[in-house]
């Protein structure tokens, strides 16, 4: 039962072939027996009090196609009941009065919750070994990072330990561990998914989004998540829109732009050879490959690096002591007490991007720093746009590598921060964008271990972006393996 996707679950449901307690008890289960600290905090009784209450609706016809699905959320979104941690010492036992646009959105559909993701602390990495609570490891391989900073995310929907999960991106933190888990993930466009109770880390390129086996169970999940909500001034008002009624579409005469700047120096060639042959597959399925260029790729790692640090540095100041969360025992003055609270409180990671953001921000260096970097992001933004002229959709890696060892990079930040050039421009530009299983390359070890393609589509274009993903799954395998023993 637990190897079904979203789709199939929602009509054994429906067919009243199991309950949703049934199926709750069943992943919770699942999420006992497992090693891999994908789950932060689990709370059986909330759980299935939600599966009742599931029932109930299913009983009376009152159903949506989530309604008894069992999901979980990444601890960056808020929620009553469950703790929400953020990864961080600093807000490791804060239970919020709230929930989340995100989560009330689920729950309105009726979806069950089994409990709170692991995540690098604040969303800030691309390994998941910033976690205060530790490192989750990749269910392909143990001895792998499962990516971050959506890592748990992505180690739950790939050991079948949830139908789907909810993830954030800031810089390809949804697309980067779909693509070292070997799962399906979509970063919708900025402004698509609310972020009022998502906890803060680059308020300009935060966005929520959906992590599933299959871009159908994805588009499910993207119809309960997207939509406007007036807590978000971000927010952007669009009609509803449903991303499963265009999934069947044929794709003959598709324009796929291939970036040169994503096949250069830097690119793994077991990943470069999964992500072309998988380029060859949507040839046969009538689309056409365009050469294309995305001339400022380079500059997306110095331009993410100023602002994403700038914007945390504002946003983490909240975070002080004096109003929830962690607070230093002993102290002199207010002043002594800050320092030592958010010293305690934040991780190496964390500290480290404040310090860089407070820095750029600071008389003397905004200009030089700050709105250089703002300035480059437009013309970032202004390449794809350039882009989308010659092509409908941009294809390639989502990582130059496959999964790495846990701890390989943890004393290199920067080499971390380079794994993710393929990601960061389209945060910056707020664009779509998805990653789908392709292929294996080879590990530490010569562990077989997955391949993501990217896809990047213009402006609210997820409906595309969906469908393009859907009828590649429909041709080949690689969403449906899973790690031995699942």
């Amino acid at each position: 039962m637990h190897t079904k996707s979203i789709k199939e679950l929602s009509s054994l449901l429906r067919d009243k072939k199991i309950s949703a307690t049934e199926l709750a008890q069943l992943f919770l289960a699942r999420i006992k027996q497992s090693d891999l600290n994908a789950f932060l905090h689990v709370d059986e009784e909330l759980t299935l009090a939600q599966a009742a209450d599931a029932d109930t609706r299913l009983e009376f016809n009152d159903a949506t196609p989530l309604t008894g699905i069992p999901i979980a959320h990444k601890d960056i979104f808020v929620t009553r009941g469950w703790r929400s941690t953020a990864g961080s010492k600093m807000l490791a036992n804060y239970i919020s009065p709230f929930d989340a646009s995100v989560v009330t959105r689920f729950i309105d559909a009726g979806a069950v919750n089994l409990g709170k993701l692991n995540c690098d602390e604040f969303a800030m990495g691309s390994s998941n070994e910033n976690s205060y609570f530790g490192p989750v490891k990749n269910p392909w391989d143990k001895a792998a990072v499962p990516g971050g900073s959506s890592g748990g995310s992505a180690a739950a929907v790939a050991a079948r330990l949830a139908a789907g999960v909810t993830g954030t991106d800031t810089g390809g933190s949804i697309r980067q561990p779909a693509a070292l888990c070997g799962i399906t993930g979509i970063k919708p466009t900025y402004g698509r998914v609310s972020r009022f109770g998502m906890i803060a880390y680059a308020s300009s390129l935060d966005q929520g989004g959906p992590m599933a086996k299959t871009a159908e169970d994805c588009a499910i999940l993207l119809n309960a998540m997207a939509g406007f909500d007036l807590r978000d001034s971000t927010s952007v008002s669009r009609p509803d829109e449903d991303f499963t009624q265009g999934l069947e579409k044929p794709l003959d005469g598709l324009r796929i732009g291939v970036p040169k700047e994503y096949f250069g120096a830097g690119l793994a060639s077991d990943v470069e050879q999964a992500v072309r042959a998988a380029l060859s597959e949507y040839e046969k399925l009538g689309a056409k490959l365009v050469d294309i260029s995305l001339p400022n790729t380079s500059l997306s790692i110095p331009v993410y690096y100023v602002i994403a640090p700038a914007e945390a540095s504002s946003n983490l100041s909240r975070f002080d002591g004096v109003r929830y969360g962690h607070r230093a025992k002993e102290y002199g003055d207010l002043q002594d007490m800050y320092k030592k609270t958010r010293a305690e409180g934040f991780g190496e990671e964390v500290q480290r991007r404040i310090l860089v953001g407070t820095y750029v921000l600071c008389h003397g260096y905004y200009d030089a720093y700050y709105l250089q970097a703002q300035r480059i992001r437009r013309l970032i933004a202004q390449d794809f746009q350039q882009a989308f002229t010659q092509c409908d959709v941009i294809m390639g890696p989502v990582s130059p590598t496959v999964a790495w060892d846990i701890g390989d990079k943890a004393d290199d930040p920067v080499a971390n921060y380079l794994g993710d050039i393929y990601t960061l421009s389209t945060n910056l530009a707020g664009l779509p964008g998805m990653s789908i299983p392709c292929g294996f390359g080879q590990g530490g070890n010569n562990a077989s271990r997955p391949v993501g393609l990217q896809l990047t589509g213009n402006y609210f274009d997820e409906a595309r972006l969906l469908n393009i993903a859907h009828k590649f799954q429909q041709a080949t395998d690689w969403h449906l393996r899973a790690p031995a023993g699942i």
